[in-house]
C-alpha cells in the first residue's frame, strides 16, 4: 500500500466568516521529492489571520488558494527524504508547508532550524513571521522615541506582544487593547504593558475612546494597526501631530471579504480620515512583511538573544491534530485564541 499523507483543502469559498464546510480533510499518496527538493514531515503549523484573505477569490497582494488546493501555512518539521546537499534526513526546517502532514519543497525555500536553540514552534511566532512583522513595522514605520505613547490592539497575540515589548524596552508608554479581562491581565503581567483596555467592555468607539484618552493623557504618538473597526475609530482622533500609524492588518474586517475591502463604511469616513492625516501631519504606512525578508537576519540577531534570555516573553496556543485546524482557525478570527495559534500535526 502506498504511504499516505493528509491535507486540508479549500472546499468552498466562505461568504462572511468561514464555516466547517469550507474545508475538506483529504488523504493522498505521500509526495516524492525531485532534484533539489526535500520531503518534510510537518510537526507544527501556524494559523494566521492573513489566511482568511487567501480564501477569497479577490485581487490582493498574493494569489488566492484555488478551490481544491491545500490551505497555505508556514510550518516546521523534520526532513524525512532529501535530494539536496543542504538538508539531510533528521534536519528540522521551516517553510510554507501548508495545512498538511507532509510537504515537498525546494531546498532553497526552506530555512534550517536548530532545536538546540529553543522550541521549533518559536519559528512560527515570536521568532517567525508574526514577531518579525511587529518588530519591523514598529522600527521602520513607527520610529519610536523614548517618552512617547504607543497603542496596539490584539496585544497578547504574537504581533501585538512583540510591538509592546520592544516599545517598552525603548522607553515608551505602552497601552494595550485586548478582548477580555483575562487577556488584559496577560498584557500587563506577562508582556509588560503599562495599561490594557478590554474593547469588549465598551459598546461604542466613543466609549472606548474616552477610556483610552484617560490612559493616554499626552495623546497617542504611535498606533500600530492590526485590527481596524471600533478600535481604529477610537484611537484615530487621539493621534498627536506627527503621529505614526504602521498598518499590517485589519482582522475585524477580514470576514467582509477581499481582505477587508468589502467592509461597510464605519462612522470614521474617508473625509474625516483624510482631514486628520492632513492637519495632524500623520504618517500612515501599510506594509506586507513578505516584501521585507532582507531584514529578517537583523531581526533574528537582535530579538533571538532576548528571547533566549527571557527578555522577550511569548505565549503559544497549541491545538492538537490537523483535523482540528479549521476549528482553531475560525476561533482565531473570533479572538478565542490566547497567544500565537499553532496546530500540533505530529
Amino acid at each position: 500500500m502506498t504511504e499516505q499523507m493528509q491535507r486540508i483543502a479549500l472546499a468552498s469559498r466562505p461568504d462572511g466568516a468561514p464555516k466547517a464546510e469550507n474545508f475538506r480533510l483529504e488523504s493522498n499518496p505521500l509526495p516524492v521529492p525531485g532534484d533539489g527538493e526535500v520531503l518534510v514531515k510537518v510537526h507544527y503549523m501556524s494559523l494566521d489571520p492573513y489566511m482568511r484573505g487567501r480564501m477569497d477569490d479577490a485581487k490582493s497582494y498574493a494569489a488566492p488558494v484555488p478551490l481544491g488546493g491545500t490551505m497555505e501555512a508556514g510550518g516546521v518539521g523534520e526532513v524525512i527524504a532529501s535530494n539536496s546537499p543542504d538538508f539531510k534526513i533528521g534536519d528540522f526546517a521551516f517553510g510554507m508547508l501548508g495545512w498538511a502532514t507532509h510537504a515537498v519543497q525546494p531546498a532553497k525555500m526552506l530555512r534550517k532550524l536548530d532545536p538546540a536553540h529553543g522550541p521549533i514552534t518559536a519559528a512560527l511566532g515570536v521568532l517567525g513571521m508574526p514577531g518579525f512583522t511587529g518588530w519591523h513595522g514598529l522600527m521602520e514605520y513607527g520610529r519610536p522615541k523614548a517618552g512617547e505613547t504607543l497603542v496596539v490592539a490584539a496585544a497578547t497575540g504574537p504581533v501585538g506582544s512583540m510591538v509592546g515589548q520592544v516599545a517598552k524596552g525603548l522607553g515608551l508608554r505602552t497601552v494595550a487593547i485586548a478582548g477580555g479581562a483575562d487577556k488584559c491581565k496577560l498584557a500587563v503581567e506577562k508582556f509588560g504593558f503599562d495599561a490594557c483596555l478590554d474593547h469588549r467592555a465598551y459598546d461604542s468607539a466613543p466609549d472606548l475612546r474616552k477610556a483610552l484618552a484617560a490612559e493616554c493623557p499626552d495623546g497617542v504618538d504611535i498606533y500600530f494597526e492590526n485590527v481596524g473597526g471600533k478600535v481604529l475609530e477610537a484611537v484615530f482622533p487621539l493621534m498627536n501631530p506627527h503621529g505614526r500609524i504602521p498598518i499590517c492588518g485589519m482582522i475585524s474586517w477580514y470576514n467582509a471579504g477581499g481582505l477587508g475591502a468589502g467592509a461597510a463604511q464605519d462612522q470614521l469616513t474617508a473625509p474625516a480620515l483624510w482631514r486628520n492625516i492632513l492637519v495632524r501631519f500623520l504618517s500612515v504606512n501599510g506594509f506586507i512583511i513578505s516584501n521585507h525578508w532582507d531584514r529578517f537576519p537583523t531581526f533574528l540577531g537582535e530579538i533571538g538573544p532576548k528571547v533566549a534570555k527571557g527578555e522577550i516573553a511569548y505565549l503559544e496556543d497549541i491545538a492538537e491534530g490537523l483535523e482540528n485546524a479549521p476549528e482553531a482557525f475560525m476561533g482565531l478570527l473570533q479572538g478565542r485564541n490566547v497567544g500565537k495559534q499553532i496546530v500540533k500535526v505530529a
